[in-house]
């Protein structure tokens, strides 16, 4: 039997919480087991405590015994197509209200059905604006991620099978496994490793390795290619080619800080300022005003023709693609 779930009777006579402990920080299917258990109960949001693990526990679930169900005994949930992918950005999210956002929301959508046609509630909103904040920052380390090679122990026993290529970044959210994915996928030849303050990973040609944390102090330094590199960027740099107000809305100050030649790019805009003060006021050139029209030709529908408008809450996890089989 479940919590008591009416309102006014948990306000008169208030339960203790129930605890749901989850694997890690953007455990996706331990949330979607934990929230098809708790809705067969009927226990509401409010009552209902969400924390995750900094490093994997044994279970993926950690409840109180006497109010835990298990996940093939709860019937399937019908959502829109839509929520499974906003829990798939906005659980990856840094906010720790995340898990409790979103299985109110997940609550508020079964037992509210007009909700799904109000695109300005309080809980999707801020649901949203959580997944496009994930979105942009996974945008940021795809686009800026710098590598650098390091003669580590394995190159130095067999150096056929390359360097180490190292890159330390400092992501505001749990992207580290999620991102991995991804590089393994455009560098599989290489052995890489992606260092963060909170956990890293680490691609061998073959698997995927994750571990703890490393601070930037102890991550490898800049070899003398990259240090190249950046003398090369300042022969070569065009203070021309700047683009100025369009670089801060497409880059936002946060990743654009942590780039290799940020710290020279400041004084050499500085001095191609005082060399020509009417550099900032020069027209766009033709190419980049061509480059900057939209191309309709490139336009994506929202949604293919024939589409279902309900998927099951946990379809996905019924049909692992490659990239959750690659994190197993």
């Amino acid at each position: 039997m479940g919590m008591m779930s009416d309102p006014l009777t948990n306000d008169l006579f208030p339960q203790a919480l129930l605890t749901v402990t989850l694997q890690g920080p953007g455990d996706l299917e331990g949330f979607r087991r934990a929230a098809r258990g708790l809705l067969a109960q009927q226990i509401l949001p409010a009552q209902v405590s969400w924390q995750s693990a900094e490093v994997p526990v044994q279970s993926p679930l950690t409840t109180t015994p006497d109010h835990s169900t298990a996940a093939s005994d709860a019937p399937a949930v019908q959502v829109p197509p839509e929520f499974v992918a906003l829990c798939e950005s906005a659980i990856l999210h840094a906010d720790p209200r995340r898990f409790g956002l979103l299985y109110r929301l997940l609550w508020r959508l079964v037992h509210e059905p007009g909700l799904r046609h109000d695109p300005l509630d309080a809980d999707r909103v801020e649901a949203q604006q959580m997944a496009q904040a994930v979105r942009d920052e996974m945008h940021a380390m795809k686009a800026f991620v710098r590598f650098h090679s390091v003669q580590d122990e394995s190159f130095r026993n067999h150096p056929e099978g390359g360097p180490l290529h190292v890159a330390w970044v400092e992501p505001e959210h749990h992207l580290v496994e999620a991102m991995a994915v991804f590089f393994a996928r455009r560098f599989a030849q290489m052995r890489w490793a992606i260092l963060t303050p909170a956990r890293s990973a680490q691609w061998d040609g073959a698997r995927l390795h994750f571990g703890p944390g490393v601070p930037q102090a102890d991550a490898p330094l800049p070899d003398a290619g990259e240090k190249r590199w950046l003398a090369c960027y300042e022969r070569t740099f065009a203070p021309t080619r700047l683009p100025g107000s369009g670089l801060q809305k497409a880059l936002p100050r946060r990743p654009r800080r942590k780039l290799p030649e940020a710290g020279r790019l400041h004084p050499l805009v500085s001095a191609a300022h005082q060399r020509s003060p009417r550099l900032g006021t020069q027209p766009a050139t033709r190419l980049a005003r061509r480059v900057a029209q939209p191309r309709a030709a490139l336009a994506i529908p929202a949604q293919a023709p024939g589409a279902p408008t309900q998927l099951s809450f946990d379809e996905r996890a019924a049909t692992p693609d490659a990239l959750q089989q690659l994190l197993i």
